[in-house]
């Protein structure tokens, strides 16, 4: 099933120690680059994320975001170095001592003073258990989201591909009478400039010099490899695996073909149905960027 890169997921699940809430964002990239912003004590959670996130996703720049809460009874109470707090007033003193001037610490200052504030060990295991199986939840959130917008690209797709399609039947049923007018045309000029180097014009001449110039403006080949790329993207949509780069160097390929004919153009109409035929290639060359 086709599958966008551009997607949003969000869990959010509790225990009895407390909640967590998973926010993941998915932007298109060429390659699988996850990204973490973790809270420091669920750091090591990071290997086994990465390889869930490979079981699920493919391609595509990811952010995941971890936040949690600890319920109260989990809560662990905070205790006072009150030893810390004796040795940094007597160091103060000591201090005081020597250069005879300058303030007392504050509450607030000892307080911050790293060891004075001491906070027993708390158990966040039951939280980092959560948030991995909390994990799979999002992930898959996410690629369900991934797949709805998968399969309205898809949609978008299919029609452009059905309207380049019907351009080149266009194309193909001009093409008998611009090749006629055409070789009216040549036929009148060469006609003329070969008779300005012999009395009477030479017809072998003048069929050779028709066939070269039909040889060099003939579209037919481009028309049919058109017709086969289009063929192929169609093909490409229904596969079950990640075919955005197929997608893409598809859609290089039909550009080119469309670029061929607008430059062997020799006909008003036929020129416009290029110039339609290239905005479609484009609008889905840029909606391909999006597809993992």
């Amino acid at each position: 099933m086709l599958k966008s890169m551009t997607a949003f997921a969000r869990v959010q699940q509790g225990n009895d120690s407390g909640e967590i809430v998973w926010e993941v964002k998915s932007v298109n990239h060429r390659y699988l680059e996850p990204g973490f912003k973790l809270p420091e004590d669920f750091k090591a959670l990071e290997p086994e994320i990465r390889q869930k996130i490979g079981n699920f996703v493919k391609r595509g720049k990811l952010e995941f975001s971890l936040r949690y809460k600890l319920n109260r009874s989990a809560q662990t109470a905070i205790q006072l170095n009150a030893e810390m707090v004796k040795s940094l007033r007597q160091v103060e003193r000591d201090v005081l001592t020597i250069v005879h001037e300058g303030d007392s610490l504050s509450v607030a200052e000892i307080l911050q003073w790293p060891g004075v504030v001491e906070e027993a060990d708390r158990d966040l295991k039951p939280l980092q258990q959560l948030a991995l199986a909390s994990l799979d939840e999002a992930l898959q959130q996410l690629v369900d989201n991934r797949e709805r917008e998968g399969a309205a690209l898809r949609e978008m797709i299919a029609s452009r591909c059905a309207q380049v399609s019907g351009i080149v039947q266009q194309v193909q049923q001009r093409r008998p009478e611009v090749l006629q007018s055409m070789r009216d045309k040549w036929t009148s000029q060469l006609a003329d400039k070969l008779a300005d180097w012999a009395e009477k014009a030479n017809p072998d001449r003048l069929e050779q010099e028709l066939v070269m110039l039909a040889q060099k403006l003939d579209v037919e080949e481009e028309l049919d490899r058109l017709l086969a790329h289009v063929n192929e993207v169609e093909q490409v949509l229904d596969r079950d695996e990640p075919v955005g780069r197929r997608l893409d160097f598809l859609m290089q390929e039909l550009n080119r073909e469309a670029n061929t004919l607008s430059s062997k153009s020799q006909d008003t109409e036929t020129t416009r149905l290029a110039v339609d035929l290239k905005v479609l290639v484009e609008q889905m060359r840029e909606q391909v960027q999006n597809i993992e």
